[in-house]
């Protein structure tokens, strides 16, 4: 593995645009040399100071289903290593986002024994012992790319030894083979220009918010 890319992706399993793009990342890792390292970040933490200037369906949503799967993700990581969270991530996704299953504390189990975990990081869905890591894996990916923005944000060796860190990219759906490699290539080209501050187009559908 030594020499392979580390790309470190943070990611909070109830956001659709992290899960495409986590989708693009494993696609790139069998076209190009890297390793994606899986870190889980917290839409509810990054919002928390916030809320009362959130629309009231997506304020909800925070407050009430997004703490308690990034809770038994910190575990996971705390108890059983960084490399169970990739499986836990795929399981998770899978049952979320792809199988519209949404974000219960009955979808995060059935993922949970989907990754081979014990059942007993579940004790962790209404509170944990690790939300001091939760919280300090949370700032180690968005001080990388400032508060104004979300999940997921990816981070990558930079020429001058300094990572190159972004946000995104939002892409749905994922691309595959040479498509997605192309898309890696243009990513890392625009994120080593030192002025370069954003890109973006506007779109006329995304993914559907209203299963979570």
């Amino acid at each position: 593995m030594s020499d392979k890319t580390p790309v470190d992706f943070w990611f909070d399993p109830l956001c659709p645009w992290a899960w495409m793009t986590s989708r693009w990342v494993l696609e790139v890792e069998k076209v190009r040399d890297i390793k994606v390292r899986w870190h889980v970040m917290s839409l509810a933490v990054l919002n928390e100071d916030k809320l009362d200037q959130l629309p009231e369906e997506y304020r909800e949503l925070l407050q009430t289903k997004a703490w308690g799967p990034v809770r038994v993700v910190i575990a996971a990581q705390q108890e059983h290593g960084a490399e169970v969270l990739g499986d836990l991530y795929t399981a998770l996704g899978t049952r979320i986002h792809n199988q519209d299953e949404g974000l219960g504390k009955e979808t995060v189990a059935a993922a949970v024994k989907d990754a081979g975990l014990p059942e007993s990081l579940m004790e962790h869905w209404d509170s944990t012992p690790y939300e001091p890591q939760l919280r300090a894996s949370h700032k180690e990916g968005i001080d990388k790319v400032g508060q104004e923005v979300g999940t997921p944000v990816i981070a990558v060796p930079g020429a001058d030894g300094e990572q190159l860190a972004f946000f995104g990219p939002v892409v749905t759906p994922a691309p595959k083979g040479e498509e997605a490699a192309r898309l890696w290539d243009g990513t890392l080209a625009v994120a080593s220009v030192p002025g370069f501050y954003e890109i973006k187009r506007t779109r006329t559908k995304g993914p559907d918010f209203s299963n979570l």
